[in-house]
């Protein structure tokens, strides 16, 4: 079982439409940006709770 199939169903779903409905450079950089501040804002309440 690759990495792909353990994800959660809506990780899959944001990979696949990244793949499949990103047409441009812009639309990319954005979903990348908030994905970055998403994942970092994350892991600082993670770290906090240590």
């Amino acid at each position: 079982m690759n990495v792909f199939e353990k994800l959660p169903k809506s990780l899959k779903k944001t990979i696949r439409y990244i793949y499949q409905d990103i047409t441009t450079l812009e639309k990319l950089d954005e979903i990348e940006k908030e994905l970055r501040f998403h994942l970092q804002k994350r892991k600082n309440q993670l770290e906090m709770e240590k």
